[in-house]
């Protein structure tokens, strides 16, 4: 039995079952992790969903943002993007029943017996664990109850651009869900800078990745991530995994396992 965590998939079902093949995953013995963004930019989302919701409790998956993108597109609150390659999942026959299974699974999953957090993108330094499950678990409620489209249709937006314990209602669910699934840097005072999307270069003045500055309170866990394509694969941070290698860009997937952070990858050039 072994675990393994792997990150933005984002559709390229060719690429991911390469990967399964490589690293001899056994479905019925073994676990996936998935660090969100299953879904979208790749030619066969939806074999990548119904994969991965065939394991059953032998998947762990948290969203990411092009997984609620596909919601609110889905239920008619958003258009899609010129870029978006969505039809195949929302034209399916079982659409539906994907749209709920997705709606309940978590922003967060903290594993306490590995010691091992996973979120799709980062968590505001100055959350604590037991804090960033709270308020993942506020936005959870919200996307899976029954005012959900509202929520989805008020999840978009850069502002505020930083946490606060005043914050409330629809934009105190919108900062959380930007920390956990679209953030890549912020200031020492948990100002988010959402417009960089390159790697450890040309970073604005006083910004540096989530995950690099020293007072971050969960700094005692593992974490897994993915989001920041640009990374390919180094966080340069110790006990920090980036997950995403830019498949969908035409670089790779990666999966780790977790017993002995080994690596498997293939290459996603000939998944277009």
């Amino acid at each position: 039995m072994a675990t393994y965590a792997i990150g933005d998939i984002q559709g390229c079902f060719k690429a991911f079952t390469c990967v399964l093949d490589k690293a001899e995953f056994n479905p019925s013995q073994d676990y996936l992790w998935v660090a969100g963004d299953l879904v979208n930019r790749g030619p066969d989302s939806l074999s990548t969903l119904r994969y991965i919701k065939s394991l059953g409790d032998h998947a762990k998956i948290v969203l990411g943002n092009h997984d609620l993108h596909m919601l609110a597109v889905a239920y008619g609150i958003k258009p899609p993007h010129r870029k978006d390659t969505l039809d195949d999942v929302i034209n399916a026959p079982d659409a539906e029943e994907l749209f709920d299974w997705l709606r309940q699974q978590p922003l967060l999953y903290h594993c306490r017996e590995r010691n091992y957090t996973m979120m799709h993108a980062g968590l505001a330094p100055q959350w604590s664990l037991d804090q960033a499950l709270n308020l993942s678990r506020e936005v959870e409620n919200a996307l899976q109850g029954p005012d959900f489209k509202d929520f989805l249709g008020n999840m978009y937006g850069d502002e505020p651009d930083h946490w606060s314990d005043d914050l409330s209602g629809w934009t105190r669910l919108r900062v959380i869900t930007n920390h956990l699934t679209r953030m890549r840097l912020c200031d020492a005072n948990g100002h988010l800078d959402l417009k960089h999307k390159h790697g450890l270069e040309d970073i604005r003045s006083g910004f540096k990745p989530w995950f690099a500055h020293s007072h971050r309170k969960t700094r005692n866990t593992q974490i897994l991530f993915g989001h920041w394509a640009a990374l390919e694969g180094e966080s340069n941070e110790d006990h920090v995994y980036a997950l995403d290698t830019a498949c969908v860009w035409g670089g790779r997937l990666t999966m780790m396992r977790l017993e002995d952070h080994h690596l498997f990858s293939c290459s996603c050039e000939t998944e277009k």
